[in-house]
């Protein structure tokens, strides 16, 4: 194979992950907004992640458990977790969301009959939320 070869397949191959990235992005803010928050405040690093904890419902120290290497793994999977109870999925979404995620964010984000349920209090109770 010759550089030329080479190098055009290694920028399809940049396009088609750039565009994955721009999809998966578009994915985030769409969720963001399902939730009542602004979408660009997915886009925006620490402020992004602030955000996904109030979506999550859990209080902004846990930033600093997701930045923790080792720790992060488990509290992103628990996050991942409350993620989908807070759009009324279950366990087999989160693990969806966490394995197939190319294909579970734009469900979640697209499917207008998944909403996010923490706007109605009744369902907060009903759904029951962690309190570890």
């Amino acid at each position: 194979m010759d550089d030329s070869t080479l190098f055009a397949f290694l920028g399809a191959y940049f396009f088609f992950i750039l565009a994955i990235v721009i999809f998966m992005i578009v994915c985030k803010w769409k969720i963001y907004q399902k939730a009542g928050k602004p979408g660009w405040a997915s886009i925006v690093p620490i402020y992004g992640t602030l955000v996904f904890l109030e979506i999550i419902r859990k209080p902004w120290w846990w930033f600093f458990l997701l930045i923790i290497p080792g720790v992060n793994f488990i509290f992103g999977i628990w996050a991942t977790n409350l993620l989908s109870k807070s759009f009324g999925k279950n366990e087999g979404f989160t693990i969806g969301l966490i394995f197939l995620s190319i294909i579970f964010y734009p469900i979640m984000a697209f499917d207008k009959s998944i909403q996010y349920i923490y706007n109605n209090t009744n369902e907060v109770d009903q759904i029951g939320q962690d309190n570890y």
